[in-house]
């Protein structure tokens, strides 16, 4: 049997393996077993029983389990214990969640990224939950001399109804321990009508340690004797330290150290870049160092850069035959002159920050030729590797510390915060935070990519849409795309269009780019959702039918190899990445049924726009009610949201909060968020010039799930897209005033 454990495929049965922990007693890890034969449980000298390295059970039936993920803010640490104490058979009132530390040998895939926790745990995280079921429910029956099959789990308790007698989880422990493990993938897994705690809202297991102010963060990491550090970087992204005045720096109050960092050869920016490191006792002395410091640089070739000199590049490009050719059906130029309307439009989003509330950081400590990390990473895996090449030491002989994340939205899938902290950790005996400010944080990002849209398209007599031609510019280098700015071929409206061309042009750029919340789809869904409804407007249609329509052309058929593995994805039970648009149609007739779409009068001002997006294996449509008044002030009154993400919503309440926080996040970019480049450095520095939104900004979001026999997959990113397109889109039903280009801020809305 094949199977999908953390994003690497296996073919052999897992099975669970027995190792010893500090102390003495027993831990029992998942296990890959060549040969196909299962181990026997260890006995150890220890009160707590330990099936696997995700569940210890104490002799009062206590349940500590171990969440593996990243905790972002998205609910993981919640969301995977779940699982497994549902599979338990434990009430969700006696398990203690804690969070692991990063350790591949024991945790595949310990990624916060993609919205990929779901799909990827979904079933390794149940199988982990039955098997030490199984074990326990064997061992009573062995305790008692009597069948499994007579036996029932509840509450932590194994039950012999005949007979009537009980034990609990944790008076089994020690002869739990001498049973034979079971294969993962044989263990039997509960009936989803039998579930209690997956499907129930359960609140966040740190919520009462973060009202508390406790301790959870990378930047509330404090050890013995800890000095604190500060590293300036060259404003223009990719330069270098020539000189600085280091003596006068080592000289300030509270510097223990001082010194300039070349980086990595070839030197990238989402490694080790060139800057001066300046190490004090306190942080605030660090700081103040460091407003007396005086660097010259070699800014390079990125110091001729400018947005302004994006935008005249694009349209410069615009104007020129497309670079590459993505895709191409039928006839568009034949099908543009049949056509019974036409309509050009070009639509553009700018780079934009994560703005993560907590700043990167990382404390280090190297001792004994062995450094020891605590970083807030979303990829502790990729950030070890960037660390071991940048000090020139073994990935062994790293420790990583995953501590709670105060924000990531894909930045901390880039881990160069943790390479400078890990560099200067190197050079000093003592433990070492490092600590960016907001102004560095927002100054040397991996930005969401700009991009721009060309298209064109034609709908016949009868409304429906025979033309579409996008010719994209975004940014990259001969036949790549920047980091996150790229284009599928397969993207909607792709292959439900009879005459489609999709093209590409980039523009070369040494402004780093990289992963933002829903990334590609958060700029691509305004550009596409917007042009449908130009072509809507264009045909007459009502938006919401003339979606369903196109929802309902058959699609062009997909390349063999393609609907091969949608083939083997559904024979597995395994989510697929091929879009489905009855699922989306779906979602769409859902939203419109609940926000009222068509039964409402608005007067002049108010309008109902609507959007939908495939993005990270989730189906999503959304309507915006939104009012402009007449001197263009904008404000959102209400969000609908549906949304498609398989047979089972894990926890209810995360998932409200996700989707929630999703739509308010995508509106709050659309707003006013914009980085503008000026001479190879970023203008914006703080949020008085990227603003996010406030809370008299904010409105209701009223949010449905359609449940729907699918492999359940992610909330993290999906939600997000649809809401950018689907508020342009209330503005112009609003105002008659089409938003080309984001942020919204910078339009005139005005109307009379």
């Amino acid at each position: 049997m094949t199977i999908n454990l953390g994003g690497s495929t296996v073919g052999r049965r897992q099975f669970l393996k027995v190792s010893a922990v500090a102390g003495g007693g027993v831990l029992f890890a998942s296990h890959l077993n060549a040969l196909g034969r299962s181990t026997a449980w260890a006995v150890g000298p220890t009160a707590d029983f330990a099936p696997n390295v995700f569940i210890r059970i104490a002799p009062s039936g206590l349940v500590t389990i171990i969440a593996k993920n990243p905790e972002t803010g998205q609910g993981v640490k919640n969301m995977l214990p779940m699982i497994i104490a549902d599979e338990l058979d434990v009430d969700w009132k006696d398990v203690r969640v804690e969070q692991a530390p990063f350790d591949p040998t024991k945790y595949e895939a310990q990624v916060a990224g993609g919205s990929t926790a779901t799909p990827q745990n979904w079933t390794p995280m149940r199988r982990v939950g039955a098997a030490a079921r199984a074990v326990l429910v064997t061992a009573a029956a062995e305790t008692w001399g009597v069948p499994v099959s007579s036996l029932q789990t509840a509450h932590g308790v194994v039950t012999h109804a005949p007979s009537g007698r009980k034990l609990g989880y944790g008076e089994l422990g020690a002869k739990a321990a001498t049973i034979k493990a079971p294969a993962l993938d044989a263990v039997p897994l509960k009936d989803p009508k039998d579930y209690h705690i997956i499907g129930s809202p359960a609140k966040g297991v740190d919520v009462p340690s973060i009202v508390r102010g406790k301790p959870l963060y990378g930047i509330d990491v404090t050890l013995p004797g800890m000095l604190y550090a500060t590293f300036a970087k060259c404003p223009v992204f990719g330069g270098t330290v020539v000189s600085a005045n280091l003596d006068e720096i080592k000289a300030q109050p509270g510097v223990r150290h001082a010194f300039v960092v070349d980086g990595t050869k070839p030197l990238t920016v989402n490694g080790l870049v060139s800057g001066v490191a300046i190490v004090a006792d306190s942080w605030w002395q660090a700081q103040s160092a460091r407003k007396k410091l005086q660097v010259t640089w070699n800014e390079g070739a990125t110091a001729t850069e400018s947005s302004e000199g994006f935008a005249r590049a694009s349209g410069e490009l615009s104007k020129l035959p497309a670079q590459r050719s993505l895709r191409k059906d039928g006839d568009f130029d034949g099908a543009m002159k049949s056509a019974a309307k036409t309509v050009s439009a070009m639509y553009h989003y700018p780079f934009i920050s994560h703005a993560p509330l907590e700043p990167q950081n990382t404390t280090g400590h190297f001792k004994d030729g062995k450094l020891t990390l605590w970083s807030p990473s979303q990829t502790p895996a990729r950030g070890r590797a960037i660390v071991a090449a940048a000090l020139g030491i073994p990935e062994t002989d790293i420790t990583i510390n995953l501590t709670r994340i105060g924000g990531g939205f894909g930045r901390r899938l880039t881990n160069d915060y943790m390479a400078e902290a890990a560099w200067i950790a190197k050079q000093i005996p003592e433990p070492v935070k490092l600590l960016w400010t907001r102004e560095e944080d927002m100054q040397h990002d991996f930005y969401r990519p700009a991009g721009w849209h060309y298209f064109s398209g034609g709908v016949d007599a009868a409304g429906k849409v025979v033309a579409w031609r996008d010719h994209f510019v975004t940014f990259g280098q001969g036949n790549d795309f920047a980091a996150s700015a790229g284009i599928g071929e397969n993207e909607f409206p792709a292959r439900f269009v009879p005459n489609f061309a999709l093209e590409t042009s980039v523009i070369a750029t040494g402004v780093p780019t990289g992963a933002l919340r829903a990334p590609g789809s958060n700029g691509i869904a305004f550009a596409m959702q917007s042009f449908i409804d130009d072509l809507a407007h264009a045909a007459g249609k009502d938006p919401v039918q003339f979606r369903l329509d196109l929802l309902a052309n058959a699609p062009i058929p997909l390349p063999a190899p393609a609907q091969a593995a949608v083939t083997q994805a559904a024979a597995t039970g395994r989510p697929s990445s091929t879009f489905d648009a009855s699922r989306m149609r779906g979602v769409v007739e859902l939203v419109a049924e609940k926000s009222g779409w068509g039964k409402k009068q608005h007067p002049k001002g108010t309008g109902m726009g609507v959007a939908f997006h495939f993005s990270h294996l989730g189906y999503f449509a959304e309507v915006v009610q939104a009012t402009v008044a007449k001197d263009g002030t904008l404000s959102v009154d209400k969000v609908w949201v549906a949304g498609d993400v398989g047979r089972q919503i894990i926890n209810p309440l995360n998932a409200l909060n996700n989707t929630q926080g999703g739509v308010l996040d995508g509106i709050s970019e659309a707003f006013a968020q914009e980085i503008t480049i000026e001479q190879g450095r970023t203008v914006q520095a703080n949020f008085n010039s990227f603003p996010l939104i406030r809370m008299k900004q904010s409105f209701p979001v009223e949010v449905h799930f359609l449940k729907t026999d699918n492999h359940p997959t992610g909330l993290g990113e999906p939600s997000l897209p649809p809401a950018i397109p689907a508020l342009c889109n209330a503005i112009y039903a609003a105002t008659g005033k089409r938003v080309h280009s984001l942020p919204i801020a910078k339009m005139d809305l005005s109307w009379s």
